[in-house]
């Protein structure tokens, strides 16, 4: 879900094609003014209030407060200068935080573990790629496998039969799993006797 210009208005001065796209595809059309630098902002531009103010540092740059309109009130308006990666990543946390205030703003849950994942993979699939990786599936199964069955067991307190219970699994599969992902499994003396 994206915001609209109502809601929260973003200035990005970048002249990268690829940044721009990104803020507009996250943020809709209407709430995004995007142009090179602020030389080039239209007057009418100029007066209006912002809530984010984007700016790309070139490098070999200073900072980016001199690139900023002078209108710009520091103490209301959140700003975030950095390179074309950093701006990449402000765009994607800042989609992923706005889906999250809708959410709350609605009733419903802050963010969804898909939203979540699809988040933090990101950039982790998209390096795999070029560096030429394989295998990226059973590799990503396993790295959510492990720490998934290990709360699991955690929170029945070692018991196995209630984890595989929780999980979906069954008992023999799930202590293979254990065993596969040398998961070390902690019980207290309560759950070892019955199960003994």
């Amino acid at each position: 879900m994206s915001l609209t210009s109502s809601v929260f208005n973003i200035l990005l001065l970048s002249g990268d094609p690829d940044i721009q796209s990104q803020f507009k595809r996250a943020f809709k059309d209407a709430s995004v003014t995007a142009t090179k630098d602020a030389s080039t902002l239209p007057k009418d531009v100029t007066r209006r209030t912002f809530d984010a103010v984007i700016v790309e540092l070139k490098s070999g740059s200073s900072g980016g407060a001199a690139a900023l309109p002078a209108n710009i009130d520091l103490t209301h308006t959140l700003v975030i200068t950095g390179s074309r990666t950093v701006l990449k990543r402000a765009a994607k946390f800042m989609h992923v935080m706005s889906r999250q205030n809708s959410a709350q703003a609605n009733g419903k849950d802050a963010l969804s573990l898909e939203d979540y994942l699809e988040w933090k993979m990101g950039d982790f699939v998209k390096g795999m790629r070029n560096g030429s990786g394989r295998n990226l599936h059973p590799m990503l199964i396993s790295a959510i496998e492990r720490p998934l069955i290990t709360r699991a067991l955690h929170e029945t307190k070692g018991n196995q039969i209630q984890a595989a219970e929780l999980l979906g699994l069954n008992r023999n599969t799930l202590r293979k799993k254990i065993h596969d992902l040398h998961i070390l499994v902690k019980r207290n003396r309560a759950v070892q006797t019955r199960e003994a």
